[in-house]
């Protein structure tokens, strides 16, 4: 199988993560046009910019899309609506979206402004949607007057509206649909690559049934093969976990469907083309790719094709991998460059892993810059059949320009956009252009084509700029070179660097890229090193200790006591000093990142990316603390009357017991402890009893970073030496994560001393945390989003989902589907790299566990299986007929399922906020509203809509429940700091001594 030389291999490493300039440098000259080149682009990009506007006026779809501009508010509604109504099974939800979605807008000024009498109409309709859901007095005959008739005439009117743009976006329903609309004039001298599209598969079914529409696809497309339409391909579709660790899974899986693909459209006579997806995916495609270029069945066939996405900062040296791919394989390979798709996910997701740097680029600049050095190399390559898919008129010139006479390439558009930039060429100058054209049901398609528009910076791109009547043609037709040019190739400075993402707040924590094949590798290894080879569940397995680790066997009254006579000296640390410290740890930890994570996996039994996950978050706290006490803990001076000072300081409480649980060993461990320790507490720090060793590794190097062994304490121990640590007078204030039963006992313990102070307790305790879902969330996202606030961390996260409260509309279709994407779950050995689901903590939890899961058999919806040998519980969904019938938390990987009914979401946040818990709760809903309704009522910590339950971020979503969940404040948020320090004010008359110095200079002109 064809692999890259080491020189180009290297190149595609370096450049990956490489600085912006450093990569645009390199780039330059290639996409430079010389004075006259420039003359001449400029000139034909004049005719085709007049041809472009042409096409605009021309049709009632792009009409329609020039009246609902993706710029203007009733252009975002319309795409916002058309996202989800479709998918809406019931009246009284799918009127509650309209509302939500048309309410605000301004469809009047729409009214009768277009040429066509199809995009006038829908325009109609929207107007008396928005009024019959106005809540103003004006829609209240024209409401009265719809009621008699008894018509459902809001989602009639908005139903034309959706297909419309189905119409608009769609080439057709069904394949023999979308080929016999390119048969249609308006398309002639067109060909077609249709792409059966949709969201990625999320189940075996799900790929199972998108192969099945490939073939048919082909099989379609073939039988027309004379007509010159080809496939587009995504690998995502085709197999559920298409992903860098499951690589030894998905990539021969998917090399195999793909074989298959392409012999059936090889022996059909026509072109196949895999379709570009996330950058950190590009290495698997390549594999994949190369896999099938290699075939013998294939021998004389050139139909074979990729995607570029010239965003990605490697996208050069992959026009160079695709051409010595075809000399290898000796065919032509059909390269088609577009600009990119998933922008702003992947910027989003490198922010989020705390990665050294973008794998594309900020500046839309830079991305054109980018697509024209492709392009010329391209056009150059003997082993490539060159598409170069591109709205932009500027682009199309300069490709012109450069192919000079030739026509061997082609361009390509997206159905739906650029009408008008093409015709002539096709028609009257002879040069190819393919149409880029989705086939599949609106419900799904649309409001997947939709997400694509709304998510990947539409408002910039060429097409809706021309619209834009404020930009000159000049403007339009800017060199995108110059531009780079002028700033140095400098990133866009609206998007920082991950590390400097929090700004002024802290410096983020470094992630590691675990999709990068080889730094997986290399920290899977790593991991594996840390300790001997685990025997899961041997519940003796520790790390070998370093001799810095401090030892155990300190009993509670001595540890106290240690600390106790270390409180004076650490109390008169400066401020500063002690902050120093909390960041000296952090630049620690991050050196011992790999040795604390192979603790974090062999101790925990925590998966790879959760032990990153650990790490990160101790570092976060560390910085985000440190930061926070300098202008928190530091003097403040009080307003007052003239001749007085008064002054707010905080000072230390004295000795703090710091008890973490085992679940976050490290992460809860250090942000304990960081708090109070800067407040300028000492501390004595008791761990789960589970995960010792890790908690002596951050003891030791927060020692090292400079904290006074008398200042922090560790005492390893269980339940004997808690007791013992909270009944000691000496202890100042009490910092607690766990159970609601042990907080509770813990309260108790420190009121029962008649003559000991009070003292604060800072208690996280767990929940029964729900997710409420409404039949406008997409499925998709809800059932990834279930799956990972459910069985992550085998559930055993305080915030872990307990609760899926579905709407009963829509219950069964996502059972279906989360069943289906349990399924795709591995469960076994944490240090696996494809583990998703590790063991649970010991035997207890083990046994309590599976009692109980045991015991309700007869509720299962979906169970998968599980390693027989080891505490492995087996993910599990279990239904309760309702919400109150889950009376306690069971901390693992076992959710509850109940229904509730549409019109009902205030009430079921009532029926919720009634178990007394109030950690996190979730939303999956398209109406703004309703996340309006549950921000209002809900009675928890922590409400996260549209996404995840868990991963709360430092600094961004401070944690921390009430109710049963907890007392607060919440960690990793700005009022965390004081709860740990004694708040001392001084006011000081300074007439006493002479008067007040500062009325004093005044300079009174009048005497």
């Amino acid at each position: 199988m064809f692999s890259a030389p080491p020189a180009l291999a290297d190149r595609l490493t370096a450049l990956h993560r490489a600085p912006e300039p450093q990569v645009l440098s390199a780039l330059l000259p290639d996409a430079t046009l010389s004075p006259d080149e420039r003359g001449h682009v400029v000139g034909r990009a004049l005719g085709l910019l007049a041809d472009l506007r042409a096409g605009l006026r021309e049709g009632w779809a792009n009409q329609f899309l020039q009246e609902y501009r993706l710029n203007s508010s009733e252009g975002v509604a319309l795409l916002s609506l058309a996202e989800a109504f479709l998918r809406v099974p019931d009246p009284e939800t799918a009127d509650r979206l309209i509302a939500d979605k048309l309410g605000d807008a301004d469809w009047k000024a729409h009214k009768g402004r277009s040429a066509s009498g199809l995009v006038n109409s829908a325009t109609w309709g929207l107007v008396i949607g928005r009024a019959l859901v106005s809540d103003s007095g004006q829609a209240g005959a024209l409401k009265r007057l719809i009621a008699r008739a008894g018509e459902p005439f809001v989602r009639q009117a908005v139903g034309a509206a959706m297909r419309m743009m189905g119409e608009i976006f769609v080439m057709g329903r069904t394949i023999d649909e979308a080929l016999g609309r390119m048969r249609k004039p308006d398309n002639k001298g067109f060909t077609a690559s249709f792409d059966m599209l949709g969201e990625a598969a999320r189940t075996y079914p799900d790929a199972e049934r998108y192969f099945r529409s490939y073939q048919d696809a082909i099989a379609a497309v073939g039988r027309a093969a004379k007509e010159g339409h080809s496939i587009s391909v995504k690998l995502s579709a085709l197999h559920p976990r298409y992903e860098v660790p499951q690589w030894s899974k998905c990539v021969p899986a998917l090399t195999e469907m793909l074989e298959a693909l392409a012999i059936q459209a090889a022996e059909a006579g026509i072109g196949l083309t895999v379709d570009a997806e996330e950058s950190e995916r590009l290495e698997m495609s390549f594999a994949i790719i190369a896999g099938v270029a290699g075939l013998p069945a294939l021998k004389g066939w050139d139909g074979l094709g990729m995607a570029v996405q010239a965003y990605g900062k490697r996208a050069r040296p992959t026009i160079d991998w695709a051409d010595g791919l075809g000399a290898a394989t000796g065919r032509r390979i059909a390269v088609r460059l577009v600009k990119g798709a998933y922008w702003d996910s992947e910027i989003k997701r490198t922010q989020e892993w705390g990665l050294s740097d973008y794998p594309l680029f900020t500046r839309k600049a830079a991305t054109d810059v980018s697509y024209l050095a492709c392009a010329k190399a391209m056009l150059a390559a003997p082993n490539i059949y060159p598409a170069f898919a591109s709205h932009n008129a500027l682009t199309v010139a300069t490709i012109l320009e450069w192919a000079g006479s030739s026509r061997d390439f082609e361009f390509q558009r997206l159905h739906g956009m650029g009408d008008g930039l093409y015709e002539a060429l096709v028609r009257e100058e002879g040069y190819h252009c393919r149409i880029y054209a989705p086939v599949g049901g609106h419900r799904d398609l649309l409001a997947y084509l939709v997400r694509r528009l709304l998510e990947n910076g539409a408002n910039s791109s060429f097409v809706h700029q021309l619209a834009d009547e404020g930009l000159s043609d000049d403007q339009l037709l800017a060199d995108p070179a110059e531009k780079i040019a002028a700033v140095a190739g400098a990133r866009h400075p609206s998007i920082p660097l991950p590390v400097d993402l929090m700004g002024d707040v802290r410096r983020n924590s470094m992630g590691i890229d675990l999709w990068d094949r080889a730094i997986l590798a290399e920290t899977a290894a790593g991991i594996a090193r840390a300790v001997p080879p685990p025997t899961i569940p041997a519940p003796s397995r520790a790390p070998v200790r370093p001799a810095k680790v401090p030892a155990g066997g300190t009993d509670a009254a001595t540890a106290v006591a240690r600390a106790h006579a270390g409180f004076a000296r650490w109390s008169q640390t400066p401020l500063e000093t002690r902050a120093r410290a909390l960041e000296k740890l952090a630049d620690l930890m991050e050196a011992h990142r790999g040795d604390l994570m192979g603790i974090a996996v062999h101790e925990a039994f925590k998966t790879i990316p959760d032990a990153l996950g650990e790490v990160r978050e101790a570092v976060d706290f560390c910085r985000y603390y440190a930061n926070q006490a300098r202008s928190v803990l530091s003097l403040h001076e009080l307003p007052g009357p003239t001749g007085e000072r008064n002054i707010l300081r905080h000072e230390g409480r004295g000795v703090w017991a710091c008890i973490a649980p085992w679940n976050f060993p490290l992460a809860i461990f250090i942000g304990q402890v960081a708090a109070a320790l800067v407040a300028g507490n000492t501390v004595v720090a008791k761990p789960a009893p589970q995960t010792p060793a890790i908690a002596g590794w951050a003891v030791a190097l927060a020692h090292e970073a400079g904290v006074p062994e008398d200042a922090l304490v560790l005492l390893p121990g269980g339940p004997e030496e808690g007791a013992a640590l909270i009944a000691d007078a000496r202890i100042a204030g009490v910092a607690f994560t766990g159970s609601t039963g042990t907080a509770k006992r813990i309260a108790r313990g420190l009121l029962e001393d008649e003559a000991r102070p009070l003292v604060p307790l800072i208690a996280e305790t767990g929940g029964i945390n729900a997710m409420i879902v409404n039949s406008t969330a997409l499925p998709e996202q809800v059932v990834a989003d279930v799956v990972t606030s459910a069985f992550r961390s085998a559930g055993q996260r305080c915030s872990a989902l307990r609760l899926l409260l579905l709407q009963a509309d829509i219950a069964d279709r996502t059972l279906e589907m989360l069943g289906g994407a349990m399924d795709t779950l591995v469960v076994g050995d944490p240090a696996d790299p494809q583990t998703d689901v590790g063991p649970v903590i010991d035997d207890a939890a083990f046994e309590r566990l599976m009692g109980y899961r045991d015991s309700v058999r007869d509720r299962w919806v979906k169970t998968i299986a599980a390693p027989a040998a080891g505490r492995f519980v087996p993910p599990t969904v279990i239904r309760i007929d309702r919400i109150e019938g889950l009376g306690r938390e069971w901390f693992g990987p076992l959710l509850h399922v109940a229904t509730w009914e549409a019109g009902k979401l205030e009430e079921t946040v009532a029926r919720v906020n009634a178990s007394g818990f109030g950690l996190t709760m979730g939303l999956h809903s398209r109406i703004a509203r309703a996340a309006e309704t549950v921000e209002a009522f809900a009675r928890v910590g922590n409400l996260y809509v549209n996404r995840s339950m868990i991963g709360a971020i430092v600094g961004s979503q401070p944690f921390g429940g009430e109710g049963l969940s907890g007392t607060g404040p919440k960690a990793g948020g700005p009022h965390y700091l004081p709860r740990f320090a004694a708040e001392r004010v001084t006011s000081t008359d300074t007439t006493s001594a002479g008067g007040n110095a500062t009325l004093l200079s005044l300079d009174d002109v009048s005497i």
